[in-house]
């Protein structure tokens, strides 16, 4: 298996086209299986273009793709680079062995009902469920009922991870472009399944820690919360302290006990995590689905979330802020890397592939290339993709949609 990657800023396309297949032909040096192409949003008007100037130069390779407000990919030093709002072109080609290569674009109205059978899911694919295959997803942020593809496709395809974003043109997302095999599309999903000799493996950095402590939901109803009971940990289990309160008066007391740094981060970075596995009772930061706090009903005490809620799930609320973003990925970098203890310095053997949220960067962080770099200081191995209007990844045994989050997909063979 060999992976390349190449970033063109050239401001023509033609030219950008040219220069990203030859540079990453000559470093793949072999002949290409599939194209991973993001394009930046300053090409909007010449999107209809892209896929036949790719054709006249890879004619035999399947090819996805999707614009972006940012663009990432490594530069002429081969070090990671995150062009936001600038002219990009990012090119992933990989020679993939024993590797069967599906792409795939699925309009709004094929998809299945939630209620069909895993076969519906299957066929609608192309790829049936005992191979196994992994997903890279790219979908449009208005028309793709993306929910209810990941949970179709969580239930036709347990085993198989599933990693991508929405396409995003800069800060708005409208008129975005979806691109497969030799088309354009700018509604619905494309994507690739990968079956065969191939891992793919995920970090999902949400960038929040929790304060405070677990609460079970006891009223709910949809997204709104209507009453938390109070948990504390006795003897390793997490007990009722049988104290029942309004969500209001939880997180009035919450940010009454916060230090005056995090009660003003509380004013406008505040956040709930939704535990994913009801069984877990120590609870760590990985282990919380992160969920906007949309809205507050001060006559009732309830709060809206940005997800629904049922009665004896457990949240948390979290705080978000550079420093917190910057930490959390650094103990999941960490954490991944010491328990798959895989080699990653053999050149090209691997890849991975980066879905950022708009509002991380520079924006975030007040210098660029941050999380690609922090990546790269962990793990030796080429990375591309792009920032989203919402990037997809797995929690626990399921794949969501989060926002504020860096999702990242590594792309390589199995250990023999």
């Amino acid at each position: 298996m060999r992976w390349s990657n190449s970033l063109s800023t050239c401001p023509s396309l033609e030219a950008a086209v040219k220069e990203v297949v030859e540079k990453s032909l000559e470093s793949l040096q072999t002949r290409a299986d599939l194209g991973l192409l993001f394009i930046s949003s300053a090409f909007t008007s010449e999107y209809p273009r892209l896929m036949p100037l790719l054709q006249e130069h890879l004619p035999e390779t399947p090819i996805i793709g999707c614009s972006g407000g940012g663009i990432i990919g490594m530069n002429e030093n081969q070090k990671p680079q995150e062009l936001e709002q600038q002219t990009a072109i990012s090119l992933s080609l990989a020679h993939l062995p024993e590797v069967a290569v599906k792409a795939f674009h699925i309009s709004p109205e094929q998809l299945p009902d939630l209620d069909s059978s895993p076969d519906d899911w299957c066929n609608l694919i192309g790829v049936p469920s005992t191979d196994q295959p992994q997903f890279i997803i790219l979908a449009d942020p208005f028309s793709a009922k993306i929910n209810d593809l990941l949970q179709g496709l969580d239930y036709a395809y347990p085993n198989s991870a599933k990693v991508g974003g929405l396409a995003s043109n800069g800060l708005t997302g409208k008129n975005a472009g979806l691109f497969c095999q030799d088309r354009l599309y700018q509604e619905g999903v494309v994507g690739v399944c990968l079956s065969g000799k191939i891992i793919l493996e995920t970090i999902v950095a949400q960038g929040c820690r929790p304060i405070g402590q677990p609460y079970r939901v006891t009223q709910g109803e949809r997204n709104i919360v209507l009453e938390l009971e109070e948990l504390v940990a006795y003897d390793d289990q997490v007990v009722s302290a049988g104290i029942r309160q309004s969500p209001l008066e939880v997180l009035q007391e919450l940010v009454q006990s916060l230090n005056d740094k995090d009660r003003k981060l509380a004013e406008n970075s505040l956040f709930v995590g939704i535990v994913r596995d009801e069984f877990k009772q120590n609870l760590e930061q990985g282990d919380f689905l992160i969920r906007n706090l949309i809205g507050v009903d001060p006559k009732a005490g309830a709060i809206a979330i940005g997800d629904l809620v049922r009665t004896g799930q457990r949240i948390q609320f979290h705080l978000r802020d550079a420093h917190t973003s910057a930490e959390d990925l650094k103990m999941l970098l960490k954490h991944y890397q010491e328990e798959v203890a895989y080699e990653t310095t053999t050149t090209n053997s691997a890849t991975a592939l980066m879905f950022s949220c708009l509002g991380r960067g520079e924006g975030l962080y007040g210098e660029p290339n941050f999380d690609s770099r922090l990546f790269s200081s962990y793990l030796n191995i080429p990375i591309s993709g792009f920032f989203c209007h919402g990037e997809i990844g797995p929690v626990g045994s399921n794949t969501f949609l989060h926002g504020y989050t860096s999702v990242f997909g590594i792309c390589r063979q199995p250990s023999e």
